[in-house]
């Protein structure tokens, strides 16, 4: 899958977090049995990708759509199909080992809890969960069980994405004060809610597709296939499908929990659509890698970023479509673009060359690699090998509960355009009471 296709398709240093081996259900030959829920457009690159490790072996595969079923059912002839992921633990669930969930952002949690309890190991698509307090019970119960997780955000395994978490570790700009990112992606609807319904696609199960959503009547060209991203019924817009990506090297490289305050400029909410264009300020506490608090600003939609001094590049070199800068205390930067870019150092206006040896004298980071087929299944067979038991996963549910958490409280600021709202992370709950509605799918709409 080339550069394009990726951001078509997906709405993407590391610091490594053991998790102990459990060794529920697995086969004598040492073969990991996985089932994946959702075939869509992602998950299509999911199942390639997972399923390119050859100790995997594809026993169960699920989607609310026959159509999407019956695209890979030649490839994957022994996997027995199933359009409801309950009827398929019900049927198999002594013949799984792992679970990959790549549905629609309101089916991670109700998917991968599912599975948890039935202790299987899980790879989750990103965003983690559609709000914070599934997040937050699938990091315990993950925890609880002893299992194996990982989020999908493949790019998290990439080389350039694992030096650039080296280099600010090193210190090779200083202390952190801000960080700024952004992408241009629109997943957003600022129009009315659709009226009237059209007749659901042969091979599409509706009320499944819904599942804990809402009931809603469908409407070609809206929610499924491709734009449900943008609803908030069902998608967690730019912010879930490229924020997460892009927030996840900087996230990671300074060792941030959650922050202390959101706020969102955006226009007012409509209860149907997520914002076009959001404009997000957190204030992080410290870090041993940041200035006593961090700023970290985000933008999206059209246009994205807001033009400014800090974003500025030597010779006026034009800014990368997606990316992130971190500022230091002491004015140096570093620019990481998204994605497959190296991170470029600027001091005093200008471009400095980068010694990597000096930085990465072990080659931890890997060796630079050009081809996004060749980058794309590292994180996929990190987690593979992890429930075999021989490595470590990188983004496991503990560290991608808080970072999901990051992101749904811009999510949820967009409620509120303006506002400031305070969040207290030990207790999961805003001082202004009027936000605590949304944590949970009550809230919703």
């Amino acid at each position: 899958m080339k550069r394009r296709s990726f951001i078509k398709t997906t709405a993407a240093g590391t610091v490594a977090f053991m998790l102990p081996f459990s060794s529920s259900a697995f086969n004598s030959d040492k073969k990991l049995r996985v089932a994946q829920v959702g075939l869509g457009a992602m998950g299509n690159g999911d199942l390639m990708a997972i399923a390119s490790h050859p100790a995997v072996e594809i026993v169960a595969l699920c989607d609310v759509d026959s159509n999407a079923l019956d695209k890979v059912k030649a490839k994957y002839k022994k996997a027995k199909l199933f359009a409801d992921y309950k009827e398929m633990f019900k049927a198999m669930g002594s013949q799984i080992d792992a679970v990959v969930v790549s549905t629609t952002d309101h089916a991670h949690a109700p998917v991968s809890l599912a599975a948890m309890d039935l202790n299987k190991h899980v790879y989750c698509q990103k965003p983690l969960t559609h709000y914070i307090s599934e997040s937050r019970k699938m990091d315990a119960v993950a925890a609880e069980k002893n299992l194996i997780t990982q989020m999908g955000i493949q790019v998290h395994s990439f080389y350039d994405y694992k030096l650039a978490t080296i280099l600010i570790q090193k210190g090779i700009i200083g202390k952190v004060k801000k960080v700024i990112a952004w992408s241009p992606k629109v997943w957003g609807y600022d129009g009315p809610e659709p009226q009237g319904s059209d007749p659901v696609p042969a091979g599409l199960n509706w009320d499944l597709w819904l599942g804990t959503a809402k009931k809603r009547p469908y409407k070609n060209g809206l929610y499924h296939p491709g734009n449900w991203r943008k609803c908030i019924d069902y998608g967690c817009g730019t912010l879930g499908d490229m924020g997460v990506h892009i927030f996840d090297t900087p996230y990671n490289a300074l060792k941030l929990s959650v922050p202390l305050t959101v706020k969102n400029e955006c226009r007012a909410p409509n209860d149907f659509g997520h914002p076009e264009k959001n404009h997000v300020s957190y204030v992080f506490p410290g870090t041993p890698y940041t200035a006593d608090t961090l700023e970290w600003v985000w933008y999206d939609g059209k246009g994205a970023p807001e033009l400014q001094s800090e974003l500025e590049l030597p010779g006026g070199e034009a800014l990368p479509d997606q990316g992130a800068m971190f500022i230091s205390e002491n004015g140096q930067r570093l620019l990481l673009p998204h994605f497959m870019q190296l991170p470029k150092l600027i001091v005093d206006g200008k471009f400095v060359p980068i010694d990597i040896k000096k930085y990465d004298p072990d080659g931890t980071a890997g060796k630079p690699v050009t081809s996004y087929d060749a980058e794309t299944p590292k994180h996929y067979h990190e987690f593979v090998d992890a429930c075999l038991g021989t490595t470590k996963c990188s983004a496991p549910f503990s560290y991608a509960a808080k970072l999901t958490e990051v992101i749904l409280l811009g999510v949820i600021a967009a409620r509120f355009p303006g506002e400031t709202l305070h969040w207290d992370g030990e207790n999961a709950r805003f001082k202004e009471d009027k936000a605590n509605k949304f944590l949970a799918g009550g809230g919703a709409v």
